[in-house]
């Protein structure tokens, strides 16, 4: 065979990655496990971050796991809010009148009445000053009707009182508004040293909507009478809120409201914490698998940290807190450690003790407090155990790449000692050639 520069380079080739071949092998194999394993450890994460987000919006801010709500004897007159505390009862409510805020205008005025003197606008009880001589905002030595409406609604003492103009036939308004209903905050205005046009204004200044409280009677049109600056009465009776929308006429019946317990929402709750529950375990299912001849081998098998976590989170669903557990509201394991409900049993439940349903899921250490505690320590981003077992990771897969550069450099410098070698056996063979041809 004729020794060529090909023939230097193949074999150089082949001779330099045998002597590094089975390096080249074991740090493959590390490489693809190291990134096998991380690659499912943030599945996993990310599986337990979902299950927290559900967990977390279920017992957080006005959430609950019992669900109670107002049905209404007839439709758009109000509406209500009920919380876990509201009791079952019927109310009947009589509206005489809604909550407004109140609104004046002043009508007839030009940029020649906003001269000097003193503005003063009050309410709920308390004032503040307009000095007409210092709101020239553009400097044009003379005062608009848009500057008063600016300095009014800029004034650092005002808190409740917004103003604007209305144009209409070439004649402006200037319109003041409560931003808040309710008799106690009626817009009081008043001057002194002002022109006779603003003066003029004030005397005859318009209320385009009354300053008024709400009045609901409890009990019907002869009731007992409640009040409210707001149409909103928060609270009103334990556990509920109701904002009224529309008020009755004489003799009209009243509106009646029962409370009592949603069925349906509820057990929609439950359901969603079990549904959440059952996606995590799908998903620990799948990445700790023993394996079959039919099945796939999961990724954490044998990764006793990853089961502990499984196994803490089951632990949790069997204890009890608050003197109940989940089996009795019929939530149980199947016999593949997916939760299950048993309607029935969850209904009776549930209805003979709603305040200990309501108290095994949400509050301060119980269940679902619990278990957002316990996830957080797996998915904490600052020293989470599943934070930290993906550093480490990442830090044998960066020795794994500095293992393949120095691979790399030992690679080439058995390929230029055998293309050393190969190239001078070359060279010896074409001398010995040509020295044969001289005597041929």
């Amino acid at each position: 065979m004729a020794i060529n520069s090909d023939y230097v380079q193949q074999m150089s080739t082949q001779l330099a990655t045998y002597e590094v071949q089975s390096s080249m092998d074991r740090l493959n194999r590390n490489e693809l496990r190291y990134q096998t394993q991380r690659d499912a450890l943030s599945a996993l994460r990310t599986a337990l971050s979902t299950f927290k987000s559900a967990v977390t919006k279920l017992n957080g801010g006005s959430s609950s796991m019992l669900v109670n709500s107002a049905t209404f004897s007839n439709d758009g007159y109000a509406t209500a809010t009920v919380g876990t505390t509201a009791q079952p009862g019927s109310y009947d409510f009589f509206t005489e009148q809604l909550a407004s805020a109140h609104q004046v205008a002043l009508n007839g005025l030009t940029s020649a009445d906003i001269g000097t003197g003193t503005l003063t606008i009050g309410q709920a009880g308390a004032s503040f000053d307009i000095d007409l001589s210092t709101i020239d905002s553009d400097g044009d030595g003379s005062n608009s009707l848009d500057e008063l409406a600016a300095a009014i609604n800029n004034h650092a003492a005002n808190t409740g009182t917004q103003a604007t103009l209305v144009r209409s036939n070439g004649e402006v308004s200037l319109v003041l508004s409560s931003e808040a209903s309710g008799a106690a905050n009626a817009i009081t205005v008043s001057s002194t040293g002002t022109s006779a046009g603003l003066d003029a204004s004030i005397t005859n200044m318009l209320e385009l909507t009354k300053a008024q409280d709400a009045k609901v009677r409890l009990g019907g049109e002869t009731g007992m009478l409640l009040t409210n600056s707001s149409n909103t009465f928060d609270n009103v009776i334990e556990g509920v809120s109701v904002t009224f929308t529309k008020t009755h006429a004489a003799g009209e019946q009243p509106l009646n409201m029962v409370i009592g317990q949603d069925k349906t929402a509820t057990k929609t709750q439950a359901q969603t914490f079990v549904d959440s529950f059952n996606a995590l375990m799908t998903s620990f299912d799948s990445l700790t698998a023993s394996g079959n001849e039919t099945a796939k081998r999961g990724p954490l098998a044998a990764d006793s940290s990853v089961r502990s976590i499984e196994s803490r989170l089951n632990g949790l669903l069997r204890t009890d807190f608050g003197g109940n557990s989940l089996i009795d509201f019929g939530i149980s394991s199947d016999r593949n450690g997916k939760l299950v409900i048993d309607a029935k049993r969850f209904d009776a439940a549930v209805a003979a003790d709603p305040a200990g349903f309501e108290a095994l899921f949400t509050g301060k250490d119980n269940l679902l407090d619990s278990i957002d505690k316990t996830v957080t320590s797996y998915t904490s981003t600052t020293n989470g155990m599943l934070k930290n077992r993906m550093d480490s990771l990442d830090m044998s897969l960066r020795r794994v790449d500095e293992q393949f550069e120095n691979l790399q450099q030992q690679y080439d410098t058995h390929y230029s000692r055998y293309l050393k070698q190969f190239t001078s056996m070359m060279q010896t063979m074409q001398t010995m050639e040509q020295t044969y041809g001289l005597f041929g």
